[in-house]
């Protein structure tokens, strides 16, 4: 259980940092429920942190029922990372780098702390445990999975936002991808 938190509070802090230092300052996304939650913020200045856990409900019904472990650990996850999202405000003001440092440093943070939660079968968010979930019952890798559904909400966030900026977070999405089927696929426990 120490381990758990442990893993969710550096990998919930990796996602805060990335975020809020690198992604948000250039009105980027990045994917999966925080990449919507940052569009609804965009759209009508709803807060992330709080837009994040509500968006996640859904999901975590189905984990509830489908799995314990994944729904337990990964709520703990998605509250800590939607607080650290908040916490961490203070960084959107803090680097000032080119954007394509920002998108490739921004996405390393954030695909750290994303490969260290799903590697240790801990979910950040919504989307990365139905991520897990797909990967438990299908076999594939669960970075590929979390990539592919990122993918199509950057894609469509750039057809409702109508910002080209948007094609960078293709790239944030990519490098987190990236990431976190590395850190995944080396050595994953099964038995949880």
């Amino acid at each position: 259980m120490l381990k758990k938190l442990a893993v969710i509070g550096f990998g919930s802090t990796m996602i805060g940092i990335g975020v809020n230092g690198f992604i948000l300052p250039f009105h980027l996304i990045n994917g999966g429920m925080f990449g919507i939650s940052i569009v609804f913020n965009y759209l009508w200045q709803l807060n992330i942190g709080l837009t994040f856990v509500f968006l996640n409900i859904p999901v975590y019904l189905l984990a509830y029922k489908s799995d314990f472990h994944y729904f337990l650990y990964g709520l703990i996850g998605a509250i800590f990372s939607g607080f650290m999202i908040e916490f961490l405000v203070p960084l959107r003001d803090v680097f000032h780098l080119p954007i394509i440092s920002s998108v490739i440093i921004g996405g390393s943070i954030i695909g750290i702390g994303v490969g260290t939660m799903l590697r240790n079968h801990i979910s950040p968010g919504g989307m990365d445990l139905l991520a897990l979930l797909l990967a438990k019952w299908t076999k594939i890798n669960v970075g590929i999975i979390g990539y592919a559904i990122d993918t199509v909400i950057i894609m469509s966030s750039l057809l409702l936002l109508q910002e080209p900026r948007l094609l960078y977070s293709l790239l944030v999405v990519s490098i987190v991808g990236i990431l976190a089927t590395a850190i995944t696929s080396y050595g994953i426990d099964e038995s949880l």
